[in-house]
């Protein structure tokens, strides 16, 4: 069957895994209330922070933003218009501000806005897609930085970070709301232009609507092997990096740091996904025993949102307050108990509904005054 009537299952997968790693590394974070001095540590936090920031930070962000691209390329197959998907960037753009409102560390706006440059890049040939993909990739903006030595301003990013957190940790669940809504937003973007994630997102956007377009996921052709070629290659750069990067720390190299970061973001999350995909594709009982989290995957937005309600209550200063009780190690631990919670709850809701609560509505608005009979993959 072609691509316009399949689900592409180990694209569920991957988005259960990512959803589930973004969980685990915000619950590490304590939902950005941080806090140096928990009461209860074990002597290997840092360890356990440092493994979570290698395998998590950036990279579960970055894999939804590949698997966003392909989703774009599944509707557009769809026949969806593109007005009609632009008037959907601007739903995700109201739900991602309902959702800053409660989690300050929201990414939904953030991809809104890059799915409304995605549209004006559609209609070029792969040729040329691929062109813009590795200009986007190679980080142009933090290259320019590099060569000119000028640096974008950050300290008013981690002062607004810094204010957030302080009502993070003695505010009551409003005043959390008004800090977010009037502080967030603004914080987000300059960080995520800061820390090259603005310009990666976009360029995993067209990466993804590129493997839509060439059916990397699917098990057909050479894909395996590209797959395996791709592995081979993240495994490389991930040897280099952690054997170089000690070697320049010692003589102040923090503006090439700056640049190579996000590619090296790069290098470990399409490492990550062709280690899934290869997986996948190889064990049936693999694929048998990550059903729970293909359907957690199928409900990424509505577990997506549900996390921040969840892991916010349990570590802010309004709910629990676990920001300064629980040490990284514990903190992860207790991300890990979202993370089955919400796939219980999920697989519990999935035996009755098609379709997740979120995924639902934004889909209903979306086809507002159309009519839709196949049913669309999640972004």
């Amino acid at each position: 069957m072609g691509q316009t009537s399949e689900r592409i299952e180990v694209a569920d997968a991957l988005r259960g895994v990512a959803v589930a790693g973004i969980i685990l590394y915000h619950a590490v974070e304590s939902f950005n209330a941080f806090y140096p001095d928990a009461r209860f540590t074990l002597a290997c936090d840092e360890d356990v922070f440092g493994i979570a920031t290698l395998l998590l930070s950036g990279k579960m962000y970055g894999i939804f933003a590949l698997l966003f691209g392909l989703t774009f390329h599944i509707m557009l197959s769809r026949s969806m218009s593109r007005w009609r998907f632009a008037w959907r960037m601007v739903l995700l753009f109201v739900i991602g501000m309902v959702n800053i409102a409660v989690y300050d560390g929201d990414i939904l706006t953030s991809y809104s806005l890059c799915g409304l440059l995605l549209i004006l890049c559609s209609r070029l040939s792969n040729r040329w897609l691929w062109v813009l993909t590795v200009l986007v990739l190679a980080q142009p903006f933090e290259l320019w930085q590099l060569l000119s030595g000028w640096t974008m301003p950050s300290d008013w990013i981690w002062s607004d970070y810094a204010l957030l957190a302080q009502h993070h940790q003695e505010s009551g669940f409003w005043q959390n709301v008004v800090m977010n809504v009037r502080y967030a937003f603004v914080a987000n973007m300059g960080y995520f232009t800061f820390t090259g994630r603005l310009t990666q997102t976009f360029g995993l956007f067209l990466l993804g609507l590129l493997f839509g377009r060439t059916r990397m996921f699917c098990n057909e052709g050479q894909n395996l092997l590209v797959w395996k070629l791709i592995l081979a290659v993240g495994c490389l750069v991930i040897g280099v990096w952690c054997l170089w990067t000690p070697l320049l720390s010692n003589q102040h190299p923090t503006p090439i740091i700056q640049y190579l970061s996000p590619i090296f973001n790069l290098a470990v999350l399409l490492t990550e996904i062709s280690a899934i995909v290869l997986l996948w594709y190889a064990s049936a009982r693999l694929r048998k025993m990550l059903a729970p989290v293909c359907t957690f995957g199928r409900m990424s937005l509505s577990n997506y949102l549900l996390q921040s309600v969840i892991g916010c209550f349990l570590f802010y200063g309004y709910g629990f307050g676990l920001y300064c009780v629980l040490g990284r190690t514990y903190t992860i631990l207790a991300g890990a108990g979202m993370v089955i919670l919400q796939i219980v709850v999920t697989c519990l809701w999935a035996r009755r509904h098609q379709r997740g609560p979120a995924e639902a509505l934004w889909r209903k608005g979306t086809y507002m005054g159309a009519k839709v009979s196949s049913p669309t993959p999640l972004p």
